[in-house]
C-alpha cells in the first residue's frame, strides 16, 4: 500500500522524483524563461533577446527539458522559414506565482544580500 506521503512525494527523500522537479523549477534559466514567456508565446530569438546573457545552448537544453516535464509546448508554424514559438502549458502556467514571489524577493531584498556578501568579504579579507 502507498502511503499519502509517497503519493505526495517527499523532497527531503534522497530518491524521490520531486528533487528533480525542484533542481527544475529552481534552475535560474527556468525562472527566467517562465517569466518571459509569462504573456505571450516566444520565438527562440524572442527568447534569446529577452534573457540577457543566456548562451544558444542553455536555452535550447532548459527550452527542451521544460517541454520534456510539460511545462512549455513546442510548435512549428508552416512558413517559410518553419517559425517556431514557444509557449507555458497550464503546468507552466501554475508556476508564474510562486516564481513571481521569488523574482520579487530576489529585488526586494537584494540590497541587503549585496551588503551582506560585502561585510562577509571585509571579515574575511581582514583574517
Amino acid at each position: 500500500m502507498v502511503t499519502t506521503t509517497e503519493q505526495r512525494g517527499n523532497p527531503y527523500a534522497q530518491g524521490c522524483p520531486t528533487r528533480r522537479i525542484l533542481d527544475r523549477i529552481g534552475d535560474k534559466w527556468t525562472v527566467l524563461i517562465v517569466g518571459a514567456l509569462g504573456e505571450k508565446a516566444l520565438r527562440f530569438s524572442e527568447l534569446k533577446r529577452r534573457i540577457e546573457g543566456i548562451s544558444q545552448k542553455m536555452l535550447t537544453q532548459t527550452l527542451r527539458t521544460l517541454e520534456e516535464d510539460g511545462l512549455i509546448t513546442r510548435t512549428l508554424i508552416a512558413q517559410v522559414p518553419v517559425k517556431v514559438e514557444y509557449q507555458l502549458t497550464a503546468a507552466g502556467q501554475s508556476l508564474r506565482a510562486p516564481l513571481r514571489a521569488l523574482e520579487e524577493w530576489a529585488i526586494e531584498h537584494m540590497g541587503e544580500v549585496l551588503d551582506a556578501r560585502a561585510a562577509h568579504a571585509d571579515l574575511t579579507a581582514a583574517h
